[in-house]
């Protein structure tokens, strides 16, 4: 791991592991919530992990209530950061579009726009003609219908990191990036420091937001936390010309081809089903083909595009595709928010305060419980149906 110079807190009130923007928005609430001595530390830079390798996709349509309540939390501070954090994170309120080719697709949708309506959320099923004169670049063969909310989109991973950095620090909380956790002591089942590259940290209460690597720092602590990484690539392509600024975040069901507008080009992917788990963050033509058929069926005025660059990064899968939240019930101080299966970026706000409360002591905002770890002991999986 990451070592670092730097002088290290004695002690802390709580200490954060994980810099990205679930670490972060945690720190943040905390702080200004008063707690003193929060630190949070990273392996890294801030962000570097998943958050600034998402696609930048923010939304609320979801076919578990739950995940709705905290996309939608999260989407009323996407829209109101610059005046929260003075930050501006070019936040696009372009809309979600859900491209549907079977039935069964057509029947959940139908299902879960009941349920995010339900709870505020304005989507809505469209009709094929509706859906091309939305996203322009469709190719509308083998389409039955298609889901749409038009107060989702998308905005700058790296932007958001920065503002709640900021913001942050200017509560008080102490940030430390190149500085990486190496392990939890545990006493008489209550945590009682966090070592780390730069020294050790006495505190009594540990967040795990470490993302794609939240197993290991769970294994630490005794704490089994079903986090496995897998890979996920991206492309930005060159300008494509007549892009209707306007274009939703489209996302094609079936295939799990997706693409927004980035500047005058398009940022896309899609999921590899011969993808194997593991920490791989070199990228790889292999997977291309299988793009490229999709983009020729479904978009293929954007088949002649080139390509101008790409990334890499890990999803932080779990066995439902659910998110892991809440506190461990074996280890006294150890609270964990990881897991989010492709959908973490856009939480990161809302779980933030969650995050805050469960460490005070009060009620969040939603009911978290069905996120406990413990549901995967018993029968209590909720598969999220609605992820790419």
């Amino acid at each position: 791991m990451t070592g670092s110079s730097r002088q290290v807190p004695a002690s802390a009130s709580v200490v954060v592991i994980g810099g990205g923007v679930m670490g972060l928005a945690t720190a943040y609430e905390l702080a200004t919530a008063g707690v003193p001595d929060v630190v949070l530390l990273d392996r890294d830079a801030f962000g570097a992990g998943s958050t600034c390798k998402a696609a930048g996709g923010v939304r609320a349509m979801f076919s578990d209530p739950l995940n709705v309540a905290l996309g939608a939390r999260s989407l009323e501070t996407f829209r109101d950061f610059p005046a929260r954090f003075g930050q501006e994170i070019d936040f696009a309120p372009v809309g979600y579009l859900f491209l549907l080719s079977t039935p069964q697709a057509v029947a959940d949708f139908e299902a879960a726009v009941a349920v995010q309506n339900s709870l505020g959320v304005p989507s809505r099923m469209v009709d094929v003609a509706e859906a091309v004169r939305l996203s322009p670049l469709v190719d509308a063969d083998g389409l039955l219908a298609a889901a749409f909310s038009p107060t989702d989109g998308h905005c700058t991973p790296e932007s958001v990191v920065l503002g709640y950095a900021s913001a942050a620090r200017r509560a008080g909380a102490t940030l430390l990036p190149q500085c990486a956790a190496t392990g939890i002591d545990v006493d008489g089942g209550r945590i009682t420091a966090v070592r780390t590259a730069a020294g050790t940290i006495r505190t009594d209460t540990v967040v795990c937001a470490a993302g794609a690597w939240s197993a290991e720092v769970g294994a630490w602590t005794g704490v089994d936390l079903p986090v496995t990484p897998l890979r996920r690539q991206v492309l930005v392509t060159e300008p494509v010309p007549g892009l209707d600024p306007h274009t939703p975040f489209t996302i094609d069901f079936e295939t799990s081809f997706y693409f927004h507008r980035e500047g005058r080009g398009l940022l896309m992917g899609m999921s590899d089903p011969d993808e194997t788990p593991g920490f791989r963050l070199t990228r790889s033509d292999a997977w291309l083909p299988r793009l490229a058929a999709a983009i020729e069926r479904r978009a293929p005025a954007v088949a002649g595009v080139g390509v101008a660059s790409g990334w890499a990064g890990l999803y932080e899968m779990t066995p439902d595709h659910n998110a892991l939240i809440g506190r461990a019930t074996d280890v006294e101080g150890f609270l964990y928010a990881t897991g989010f299966s492709g959908h973490g970026f856009l939480m990161g706000p809302a779980v933030g305060e969650v995050v805050r409360d469960l460490y005070l002591g009060e009620q969040p905002f939603v009911d978290v419980s069905g996120l406990d770890v413990r549901r995967f002991a018993g029968d209590g999986v909720r598969p999220e149906l609605n992820v790419v």
